[in-house]
């Protein structure tokens, strides 16, 4: 389910792409609470999400944000703000 919330991710263009995206990032959260067996684990049964709490999932979220310029040193510099925002969520769940 990981790589499907990242497959989502690099298509993500305008509204209805980042509701897909979101959609599939939820499907991904909900799938590392449920079945950890399926997913690589840190352990805890998080399954391949670095922040489980909504407070560690925005401070990941803010920090990737900021320590990237908002993805501007990884490439996002021209990208649509669909996907920037998109990346933010992402982040959240990935940045440590």
């Amino acid at each position: 389910m990981a790589n499907e919330a990242h497959r989502v991710l690099e298509q993500v263009d305008g509204p209805e792409s980042f509701l897909e995206f979101v959609d599939a990032l939820v499907a991904d959260r909900m799938a590392s609470r449920g079945d950890a067996s399926t997913a690589p684990s840190h352990g805890d049964g998080s399954a391949a999400w670095e922040n489980t709490t909504i407070e560690s999932f925005l401070e990941a979220a803010a920090a990737w944000a900021r320590d990237s310029q908002f993805g501007q040193t990884q490439g996002l510099k021209t990208a649509n703000p669909w996907r920037v925002f998109a990346t933010f969520l992402y982040c959240g769940k990935i940045y440590e």
